[in-house]
């Protein structure tokens, strides 16, 4: 069994989206340790907020067919692929992490790069994984995010209604 992260995002319709996403994963995988669910503004676009997190999980699928359920649960959920990259998203779901591997895996580079770059990803991986060490940088997420320049990006956390 592999040990994988994955991050979720929605900025249409979020509570709806995000809940029906959680509920999605937990038919699928089992044992599900997620992180707070942040708000923040939206990136590389001028778009409506987004909330994010972090789930935790294990899994015997390969890279590629997590891959390809993750987005199948993106097109059960309204995922609209045909505008530009960055856009208004009804779910979005990558994964972060898979084990240790790191690389390209099955079309996947892993680990994502938003890691280290995004605050709506590396809060909630610190949040639930602080002492797990990044599989390329060796530095755990707990120091990636104490040594994070935290005005780059505003983030609050929320909670579901």
């Amino acid at each position: 069994m592999a040990c994988v992260f994955v991050s979720i995002g929605s900025n249409i319709d979020k509570q709806k989206n995000i809940k029906a996403c959680l509920q999605a994963l937990s038919d699928r995988f089992s044992e599900l340790l997620l992180s707070p669910i942040y708000e923040s503004e939206a990136v590389g676009f001028s778009g409506d907020n987004f909330y994010n997190l972090v789930a935790r999980f294990t899994t015997q699928l390969t890279v590629g067919e997590l891959n390809a359920t993750l987005k199948t649960i993106e097109d059960e959920h309204g995922r609209e692929r045909t505008g530009p990259k960055f856009s208004g998203r009804t779910l979005d779901i990558d994964i972060l992490t898979y084990d240790d591997l790191v690389g390209d895996v099955d079309g996947v580079s892993l680990p994502r790069d938003e890691i280290t770059k995004n605050a709506f990803v590396l809060l909630p991986m610190q949040d639930i994984a602080a002492d797990t060490l990044h599989p390329e940088l060796k530095v755990s997420y707990g120091r990636l995010w104490f040594f994070y320049e935290k005005d780059k990006q505003k983030l609050w956390q929320v909670a579901l209604g």
